[in-house]
């Protein structure tokens, strides 16, 4: 089965975040940069890539996905903040 990962976008630290699933961050992560998509992202200016999970498939980080979008918001942050406390974009790590 093929990789798949749930991500968290934001466009600020504790700004207005955004969850996500998909097959290739990578390629999602510029498109949101890039604005390619109408709507929520393009509308705050999200941009960063400030948390993800691996899944063994899509179906799991679906579920997963859908687990986190039902947390409280203070929930969701301290959940970035454990993994990455200075909200840096993680995008540029990931491409290396």
């Amino acid at each position: 089965m093929k990789q798949a990962f749930v991500y968290i976008m934001a466009n600020e630290r504790n700004g207005t975040i955004y969850i996500g699933v998909t097959s290739d961050l990578l390629k999602r992560v510029l498109q949101h940069k890039q604005n390619l998509f109408k709507g929520f992202t393009k509308k705050y200016l999200i941009h960063q890539l400030v948390y993800y999970e691996v899944s063994d498939s899509i179906n799991s980080a679906i579920v997963r996905e859908k687990q986190l979008k039902k947390w409280k918001r203070l929930w969701k942050l301290k959940l970035i903040e454990s993994v990455n406390p200075e909200w840096e974009d993680l995008y540029e790590r990931i491409l290396l």
